[in-house]
């Protein structure tokens, strides 16, 4: 991997979640995996090639890139001109409410609300500026708390008038709950040796059955989200200052090696210097 790839990760100060990352590369490229939070990209210069939704997309100057929690994807540099974007990752559970409360409709349960985008590349010049002056702000630790909430509101009016209403919790299709059981299961239980077994069964599918519904739902196998839950739960736990063996033992990663090989084909740094970046963005 080319030393020119570099992978800048700041927290804000004012909006509990939110991160940013900065990366600048040219071949690197990342492992398909999902993120617990919304994610939204803004592609600076060169172009930024990914698989996201059954398609490969490509990303140009000046435009948006959405990912919806849970939503699988990969990333790399495309064409001879280095890629340089942002990434802004901000919680459902601070989006979908925001959304909700902007939109102009009556919700009965606001904090239930959850936003998801229906479009995984755009252009909108409003959009932009507001996720671009927000990551600028984190980025270099300025803003007051009320002018990064305003760039935050900015963003959900934005979304609100794009899409017109959010979700409230509704009743899933019946295959949709019985991944949903199995998701729920490798959550409660990925810091253990877990197997296909077990996961199916708390899904009450056939083993084969299973396997083949999962990935068509998902985009991944279910070894592929039990490490990305693992990641997720330790960047969380990175993010709070915990120490770098316990957290990869906690997380089931058999050593600290193993731990930097994962974290590192997904986030572009090793653990230490994920978790040094967010030390000094504070």
């Amino acid at each position: 991997m080319s030393d020119h790839n570099q992978f800048q990760f700041s927290s804000s100060g004012h909006l509990p979640g939110v991160t940013l990352l900065h990366a600048d590369m040219d071949d690197f490229h990342y492992d398909r995996h999902a993120h617990e939070e919304h994610a939204f990209g803004i592609t600076l210069t060169g172009m930024q090639e990914f698989f996201s939704g059954g398609h490969h997309h490509r990303s140009h100057p000046g435009q948006i890139i959405l990912f919806n929690p849970e939503e699988v994807h990969d990333g790399n540099s495309g064409g001879e001109v280095p890629l340089s974007y942002q990434m802004l990752y901000v919680p459902p559970e601070t989006l979908g409410p925001l959304v909700a409360s902007v939109s102009g409709k009556t919700v009965r349960h606001p904090e239930q609300c959850r936003f998801r985008a229906s479009d995984t590349l755009l252009w909108d010049e409003p959009l932009r500026q507001h996720l671009q002056t927000l990551g600028q702000m984190i980025q270099r630790g300025q803003g007051s708390q009320i002018e990064q909430e305003q760039q935050l509101l900015g963003i959900a009016e934005r979304l609100a008038q794009r899409e017109g209403s959010v979700a409230e919790s509704t009743q899933r299709p019946r295959t949709d709950r019985l991944l949903r059981r199995a998701k729920d299961f490798i959550q409660a239980h990925m810091h253990e040796d877990i197997n296909l077994d077990a996961i199916s069964a708390a899904a009450n599918l056939s083993k084969y059955h299973f396997l083949r519904l999962f990935r068509q739902q998902f985009g991944i196998t279910p070894h592929q989200y039990v490490l990305n839950c693992r990641i997720n739960a330790a960047r969380s736990a990175l993010a709070t200052g915990g120490k770098l063996e316990e957290v990869a033992l906690q997380h089931g990663f058999t050593d600290l090696s193993h731990f930097n090989r994962r974290f590192k084909r997904i986030y572009g740094m090793t653990p230490r210097q994920y978790q040094s970046c967010l030390q000094h963005s504070a």
